[in-house]
Order: C-alpha cells, then sequence, then structure tokens
C-alpha cells in the first residue's frame, strides 16, 4: 500500500519537476531583490515580462502528535508523551506573489497510548497503538507576509509567514499493543471515500538565497476517522473513552524549498511595489538623456527649430504644426498683420480688400475651423478665428451661411446630423458674442461637401486631410 501511495505521488511530481524551468527568456540584467539594491532595467510586472522563478521543490521531517483521538501523544490526554516521525516532499507552485497550490506526499508514524509500541505492555489495563500513515493532498498556500506588506514599506524582506490548508486522501494501518501484543486493528486504502482528509496550519519561512528556503511548519490534520489512533472498532471499549468521532494530530516539521527556474527572485519572494519605488528614485537621480529641441527654438514660438519650417516667425504670431504663421485667407499678410483676417486683400491695405463700401463676397472660408472625430464641440483653437469672423459679419451688410461638413466614416444619415449641429455651434457662438440672429443661417452638407475629395474612403488618406474635411466655413447667402 506505501509504495503504490509513493509511485502514484511521484508519477505526478516528475511531469511537474520537468517543466518547472521557465518557458521564458532570461531578463537582461539584474532588478530589485533580497540582495540588490535594483536595476535601470525595470519591466512591467506582468506574466509577458516574466522575470521571476514560480516553481519549487519542498522536503521536510518532523514529529507527529495525537491531540484529539482516544488514545493521544500527550500525556495530559488518554495517554503519556510520545513522539513519532514524519517527512513531506512537495511541488509547489506560485500563482501570485501572494498565493500558490502545492501538491504533497505526507508519510509517517505516530505513537499513542500509555507507553511505546516497541516495549512491552508494563499491565493488564496499559494500551498503546501506532498509525503508519501516507497521505497525498493539494494545499493552497498564502504568503502572508506580501498579502498584507505595507505600501509605504521600501525595505526587501528575507522572512515571510505562509497560510496552509488543503484536502487528499489518506492510508494507514493502525496497530494496537497490550499485554497480550500487537495486532493490526484497521486497515484503510488511499482513494476511497473513508480515505479523505484535511490539513491546516502556518509556516515561517528564511530566504538563505537566491536557491535555498528552510521553513518551519505546524501543521494540523484532521483524520475524519475514530480508528485512526488504533483503538479498533468505533464501539469498542478503547473508542467509547472519549466522544470525538475523528482522530486528529499535529506534525510540526523542518524543511527546505529548493526554487527552479534561471532568474534571480522567485515569484513569492517579488514585492512588484519595490520596482515602483525603485524606479522613481532612478527618474528622480538621473541625469535627462533625451534632449529635446537640441537646437532651440530661435523665434520663440513654440515649435522646435529641428522641425520649424519658419525659423523667424514674429512675435505673438500663431502657428501651425511646422511652425509656419497662419494666414487664414491665403493673401500673403499673416493673421498677425491681417486687418481682415478672414476676407482677402492686398498686403498694401492690411489684408483687406480695397472697397469703397461695405465688404460683400460671394464666398468666405475660414481655414481652421475643425472639429475632432464624431464631436461637434468648439475647439479652443477655433474661438480666434471665430473672434476675428464676428467683428468681420458685423461690418457687413450682408447675410451668411454657415455650412458645416464632416469626413467620409460613418453614415451619409450619421453624417448629415453632425455637420448640423457643428454649424448650429458655430451659430450659436457668434450669435451669442454679438452677431444679429438674422445674418445667420446654419447648414449642414455631411460628407458631401470635402475639402479633400480624394479621403474616401477616409483610409486613403492621412489623419490631418480628414481633419480638415471636419470643418465648418462661411459663404455670403
Amino acid at each position: 500500500m506505501k509504495l503504490s501511495l509513493a509511485i502514484v505521488a511521484l508519477a505526478l511530481a516528475i511531469p511537474t519537476a520537468i517543466y518547472a524551468q521557465d518557458s521564458t527568456a532570461v531578463s537582461n540584467g539584474t532588478y530589485p531583490n533580497t540582495f540588490s539594491s535594483g536595476s535601470a532595467n525595470v519591466s512591467p510586472f506582468n506574466n509577458k515580462s516574466k522575470r521571476f522563478n514560480d516553481w519549487a521543490i519542498s522536503a521536510g521531517v518532523g514529529v507527529p502528535l495525537m491531540q484529539s483521538a482516544d488514545l493521544t501523544s500527550i500525556k495530559n490526554g488518554n495517554g503519556k508523551n510520545l513522539f513519532g516521525y514524519s517527512a513531506y516532499v512537495s511541488i509547489d507552485k506560485a500563482i501570485t506573489h501572494a498565493f500558490g497550490i502545492n501538491l504533497q506526499y505526507d508519510r509517517g508514524e505516530t505513537r499513542q497510548g500509555w507507553f511505546n509500541t516497541k516495549d512491552a505492555a508494563p499491565d493488564a489495563k496499559a494500551i498503546a497503538g501506532r498509525t503508519q500513515y501516507d497521505a497525498i493532498s493539494i494545499l493552497g498556500d498564502i504568503n502572508f507576509s506580501n498579502l498584507l506588506r505595507r505600501v509605504d514599506n521600501h525595505s526587501p524582506y528575507r522572512w515571510a509567514l505562509h497560510g496552509y490548508a488543503g484536502v487528499g486522501t489518506i492510508a494507514y494501518r493502525a496497530y494496537q499493543k497490550d499485554i497480550n501484543g500487537q495486532q493490526l486493528m484497521t486497515e484503510v486504502k488511499p482513494f476511497k471515500l473513508g480515505s479523505l482528509f484535511g490539513q491546516a496550519g502556518a509556516g515561517l519561512k528564511f530566504k538563505v538565497n537566491r536557491r535555498i528556503d528552510i521553513e518551519g511548519r505546524l501543521m494540523y490534520v484532521i483524520t475524519g476517522d475514530d480508528t485512526f489512533d488504533g483503538g479498533g472498532d468505533p464501539y469498542s471499549q478503547v473508542n467509547r473513552r472519549s466522544s470525538q468521532v475523528s482522530d486528529n494530530f499535529f506534525n510540526a516539521t523542518l524543511g527546505v524549498s529548493l526554487k527552479l527556474g534561471k532568474h534571480e527572485s522567485h515569484l513569492m519572494w517579488h514585492d512588484p511595489l519595490q520596482e515602483i519605488y525603485y524606479k522613481l528614485d532612478v527618474l528622480a537621480n538621473k541625469n535627462q538623456d533625451i534632449e529635446v529641441c537640441k537646437k532651440g527654438d530661435a523665434d520663440n514660438d513654440g515649435v522646435c527649430d529641428d522641425w520649424d519650417r519658419q525659423l523667424d516667425t514674429p512675435a505673438g504670431a500663431r502657428v501651425d504644426g511646422a511652425g509656419v504663421a497662419l494666414d487664414t485667407d491665403l493673401d500673403g499678410v499673416i493673421d498677425l498683420y491681417d486687418k481682415c483676417v478672414t476676407v482677402p486683400g492686398p498686403v498694401e491695405n492690411n489684408g483687406c480688400p480695397v472697397t469703397t463700401g461695405p465688404v460683400i463676397e460671394t464666398e468666405t472660408k475660414l481655414e481652421g475651423i475643425e472639429f475632432d472625430l464624431n464631436s461637434d464641440r468648439i475647439l479652443p483653437s477655433n474661438t480666434p478665428i471665430l473672434n476675428n469672423a464676428v467683428n468681420y459679419i458685423n461690418s457687413s451688410t450682408g447675410a451668411y451661411n454657415v455650412i458645416g461638413a464632416t469626413d467620409t466614416r460613418g453614415t451619409d444619415a450619421y453624417n448629415q446630423k453632425l455637420s448640423q449641429r457643428r454649424a448650429n455651434n458655430v451659430k450659436n457662438y457668434l450669435i451669442k458674442n454679438g452677431v444679429q440672429s438674422g445674418k445667420l443661417n446654419s447648414i449642414g452638407k455631411g460628407k458631401k461637401d470635402l475639402k479633400y475629395p480624394e479621403c474616401e474612403p477616409a483610409t486613403k488618406c492621412p489623419e490631418w486631410k480628414n481633419r480638415a474635411n471636419r470643418r465648418v466655413y462661411f459663404e455670403a447667402k
């Protein structure tokens, strides 16, 4: 029975150990851990950028003590102080830095009663028992030191408190000895309904180095069986000495864990906050490696000289992304000096048309009144142009259509409504800022009025052309 259970445990453990080595590439450099202050090579803490080990093999030996039974291993119970032996081996998988799962095989022998079964019975009333057991269980492993670690604790640590709990199957042979000799009282095979058991407890780990941990554990094993102590039949004279129906025992062990993998740190010792603290320190102390605006900004227009196409922009002039001063009406006079920003005119007349009366034009397009995708909100960059339009329309005797347009994305019906909302918003802005409502009429043309007709569909054009199609302009009635 012991041999077959051990073979099953070994069969489960070998494939797991074979695949325990990390499949991801080794990190290029070091990073914060117990023995180093870290490195600038800090990458995201996720499964894809895995830079830690998460498999280990553990083994240990200990002493089991029957505590809740008809025959106990403790003097103040139904017996005297008797010590058995135990051993375990487990394959440990860390799921997160605070939780893992262990596949564990236990083997041992408990000794209980009024004398050691290796000795002769001292009198006719003395009864002793011993139980040889083998068990396989699945244990959950909670790393309380990582789970409850304070976020303001920047220091590395080498001690960790773990909690364990799990269930499994236990097989045992329970013997009883009295003045007449020793006999087998109960035998339970593994993987039977009556062989289920549970155990829970705590362990204190110490990190010796990147490969080795040592741990002291105290586990409480609940067998769920009243015959585990060797008392025999549940209704026997021995098993009627106490009312409990489950023979339970403590198991104190001292073990060692071998952490598998290629990386410097194991996941159960890996504190992701340490990397954040280190990265902040690096950024705070590191000199700027990337020099922005290496050639400077000679004309102080907000566009670096490295990509400024107009290096002598006059002070105060609005510029586009290439550093070129804006000329809304394309009359050769930049908006800074243009007295009629939205109406073309000669340079000698400060950009205004030469006329003896009020300006009447058939069409005026205000370049630059553009909108975000699927939006009718007036952008802050539009307000200077619209404010100039207020002055121009008020000085004119004509009436104007405020025409909205869209790019080619979306359905005709949707774009028609969107363009109408854009035109309405511009119209309302002008009225709110002093334009007579009777001078304005809003029209939405959807995607039927493209500034760049070649952008059909939108994927054929760069985004700046699609943005230019999302516009509002004026047209004289």
